[in-house]
């Protein structure tokens, strides 16, 4: 049986501005935000058991081919590195573009401070199009060191997830595969599409992975309209 849970409000009441000279409409207004901010993170936290509470999803019975750092081909099984969950990213880096999506290396770079980390309880794997070589030479780029990179063989793999168009553009895609004895079965997928967007937003999932984006909505300007990371600066 779950907890019973304090109402928010009254949690919120607890809070106070940690300076002094705050105005009593200011103290107002924050303990009303807190309190929509204890709710979003009890949210968070029903979703996530919602999550992990998915029945057994399909089997993957495609024998999907990938190549991975040392330049070995392998299947989706070979991907796990010994754990039962695979977390994977796949990347906007196809053959065809001159550089990978800056949106995508952004949220690679934030990625990488963690995955170290990450590896200690799942696999974590990048996926993409162009050659495991050509990845991994971006990544020293950027000085990337906790990254595993992965090439996609063929395009069935790109093309069955919804991250590979008929015109040849790309979109990311964030995949979550679960071992089943000698099987692969998919755990979940991001689903939020751009026709989910809500009016003046731009597509994303729910939580937002990147911490710039996350970052970036505590500020008074928040996101912006039309800004958007670079490559370089």
């Amino acid at each position: 049986m779950p907890p019973t849970l304090t109402p928010a409000d009254q949690l919120a009441a607890l809070g106070h501005a940690p300076f002094p000279g705050a105005s009593d409409a200011y103290e107002a207004a924050r303990r009303r935000l807190l309190a929509e901010e204890i709710e979003l993170r009890r949210h968070l936290a029903r979703v996530a058991e919602q999550r992990r509470a998915l029945p057994p999803g399909p089997v993957i019975r495609k024998d999907y081919r990938f190549i991975d750092s040392q330049g070995q081909q392998v299947g989706l099984i070979d991907l796990f590195d010994g754990h039962d969950t695979l977390v994977t990213y796949f990347w906007m880096f196809g053959p065809q573009r001159a550089r990978p999506c800056p949106m995508c290396t952004n949220l690679l770079g934030g990625l990488n401070g963690n995955a170290a980390d990450i590896r200690q309880r799942v696999a974590l794997k990048v996926l993409g199009r162009s050659t495991v070589e050509r990845q991994i030479a971006f990544a020293v780029e950027r000085g990337w060191r906790d990254l595993s990179f992965v090439q996609t063989v063929g395009d069935d793999y790109a093309l069955d997830i919804g991250a590979l168009q008929p015109d040849g553009s790309e979109y990311p895609a964030l995949v979550v595969f679960q071992r089943d004895g000698d099987r692969v079965r998919l755990f979940w997928a991001g689903g939020m599409t751009g026709e989910m967007a809500d009016p003046g937003q731009d597509p994303r999932g729910a939580p937002d992975l990147a911490p710039l984006w996350n970052v970036l909505d505590l500020t008074p300007e928040g996101r912006g309209t039309d800004w958007y990371p670079k490559l370089s600066y």
